[in-house]
């Protein structure tokens, strides 16, 4: 039993198939898919994504690539739709919500204060609501944990985490887990299977970041849930562990971080 803690399943490249690949991630034995928003525009469709399918959830924000675009009003909207979404069992975090200091448009002065504005009012959403959240720390680890000091929340997850063993120490500090996904099965990605290998376990959470983020066996094509056990395969191989404790530890600290999955696994 597996928890694929990032799926964009509503994406454009899923289009007409999303049925489909909940099915088929099914099973594979994926319990549950959590598909996170980006922006206001698909608040909604990953709501009821969620909804349709019995191993699916999903988590509401808006992604730092859609914040030039973004108005306050959206935040507004947000604490809204998040209000509303309590009492919806197939809600279970706030995010995607971050920082992304790779894309060159998103590193302009501007573009940075106005993300870390939006950041940062989503963390007191997600602090006001007691939710955990669903990180996007792409070249921003640092920022953002500065963010986490200043706006308590319970925690959440690093996606795609890609930092230093001690940003590591941080997260895991904060009462965050670490997603490792497809960049793990690549044997060019030494420190990310580093931190894979050795980090506590009970620190990881599996990830595919589908359509993105393909596994090595599959690159360039796209991602799937689907690919999930396998990449946990890569991870037990890393940690030298029979395949079930894996499994059984990686849905356990996905339930952990968010406790409302619980009530579907």
């Amino acid at each position: 039993m597996w928890v694929d803690t990032h799926c964009h399943l509503d994406a454009a490249e899923f289009a007409g198939v999303e049925d489909t690949i909940a099915v088929g991630a099914a099973q594979s034995e994926v319990s549950m898919i959590v598909i996170p928003a980006v922006a206001r525009d698909n608040f909604v469709t990953v709501a009821e994504l969620a909804r349709k399918h019995a191993n699916c959830s999903y988590a509401l924000g808006i992604h730092p690539i859609y914040v030039p675009q973004a108005q306050e009003s959206d935040l507004a909207l947000l604490r809204e739709t998040v209000a509303a979404a309590m009492n919806d069992p197939r809600f279970v975090a706030l995010g995607e919500i971050g920082l992304d200091f790779f894309v060159p448009m998103l590193t302009t002065p501007e573009m940075r204060e106005k993300q870390e504005f939006f950041y940062a009012e989503q963390l007191k959403i997600a602090r006001d609501f007691d939710l955990p959240v669903l990180l996007h720390v792409r070249r921003s680890q640092d920022s953002i944990l500065k963010y986490l000091r200043r706006i308590k929340v319970v925690g959440g997850i690093a996606h795609a985490f890609n930092g230093s063993f001690q940003q590591a120490e941080t997260f895991i500090s904060l009462n965050f887990k670490l997603g490792f996904g497809g960049a793990m099965t690549f044997t060019r990605a030494l420190q990310i299977r580093r931190m894979a290998a050795t980090l506590p376990i009970e620190a990881i959470v599996l990830e595919t970041d589908a359509p993105d983020i393909s596994p090595a066996w599959l690159h360039p094509e796209r991602n799937s849930p689907e690919q999930l056990p396998r990449i946990g395969q890569v991870l037990a191989e890393l940690r030298e562990l029979p395949l079930d404790v894996v499994a059984r530890q990686t849905t356990a600290n996905a339930l952990a971080v968010m406790p409302r999955l619980g009530g579907f696994i």
